[in-house]
């Protein structure tokens, strides 16, 4: 397994899977100034790293020379101790790789890679994927996202994966709670991270040792006391998390939407944050979409919760 010098599990805690800001040009050209002042706010709000590159960070529509700026950015604006965990997502396994050593260059301490997604990939097509990802050399986190990519990283699959070295973690965002259980008795040394703003306290519970979020793009302070409070091993306290969670949940549930870049800037704009436009082919918000997110995140801020 890779291992970085110095660092222990960095992909370990919270990574929050940044939104990315654009200046309000006939472009939307990115704000790198305002992308490396976001990385320092959630730094000094808690945060344990940041995920650039991810979906939330509309990673589909940047050019290469974008698409690399924004690696070189978090890292540079990243303190000491502050992990970076860019998105290796490509259609091609080797152009994965690329983007992973891509990462490895600019100085991040792992990496978060989707199965191949250009087509329903077989078993062999995915194991050869993640070999060609961990060929960069850094730790490789594997992401299930089943609803989106058409390939199940099952419990059994992920298994096979780590049994060969090739991944360190998996992010789990199939929405499935019970699987949590069966990915530990198949891999007991692979770690979960919760993969879905709202399955945190499920996946907190079962076992979770860090989360790729959302929402503390918007939020950061209360979602990372919800965090210490519902994870297994931090000092679960399932009295007060409840309460929280159902407080934040029809907030956190967006993380999970169609619309969850759009809802998430939405609300960062509502928190006194850079939100701001999408790259096409996401458009604003509006009607009741655009109600019930603005309704719900004044509802959680009405709370005092920042």
């Amino acid at each position: 397994m890779p291992e970085i010098p110095g660092v222990s599990a960095p992909w370990r805690g919270v990574h929050v899977a940044t939104a990315l800001p654009f200046h309000d040009d006939d472009e939307l050209s990115v704000d790198y100034e305002g992308y490396a002042a976001h990385v320092r706010f959630l730094a000094e709000h808690g945060c344990d790293g940041v995920c650039p590159n991810g979906s939330l960070g509309e990673y589909q529509t940047l050019t290469d020379e974008e698409r690399a700026r924004v690696v070189r950015v978090a890292v540079e604006a990243a303190p000491e101790g502050f992990g970076v965990m860019p998105g290796v997502a490509a259609y091609g396994a080797m152009e994965s790789r690329r983007w992973a050593e891509q990462a490895r260059e600019a100085g991040a301490q792992a990496v978060l890679a989707l199965p191949p997604n250009s087509y329903r990939a077989d078993r062999e097509a995915v194991v050869g994927h993640y070999r060609e990802v961990a060929r960069a050399g850094l730790p490789v986190v594997a992401y299930n996202n089943p609803h989106d990519t058409k390939v199940d990283l099952t419990p059994e699959l992920l298994a096979e994966l780590h049994g060969e070295g090739l991944i360190v973690a998996v992010k789990e965002f199939s929405g499935d709670v019970r699987r949590a259980y069966e990915i530990a008795e198949r891999s007991p040394g692979l770690d979960l991270l919760i993969g879905a703003d709202d399955v945190l306290l499920e996946l907190g519970l079962a076992g979770a040792v860090g989360w790729i979020a959302g929402y503390p793009n918007a939020i950061p302070e209360v979602t990372m006391e919800l965090y210490r409070l519902a994870t297994s091993g931090v000092g679960t306290d399932l009295e007060k998390a409840l309460p929280l969670y159902r407080a934040l949940h029809p907030l956190l549930r967006w993380d999970s939407r169609t619309e969850f870049v759009q809802a998430i800037k939405v609300s960062m704009d509502l928190a006194g944050l850079r939100g701001g436009s999408c790259r096409p082919p996401r458009s604003r918000l509006t009607g009741e979409v655009a109600a019930r997110v603005v309704q719900e995140t004044e509802t959680v801020l009405g709370l005092g919760y920042r």
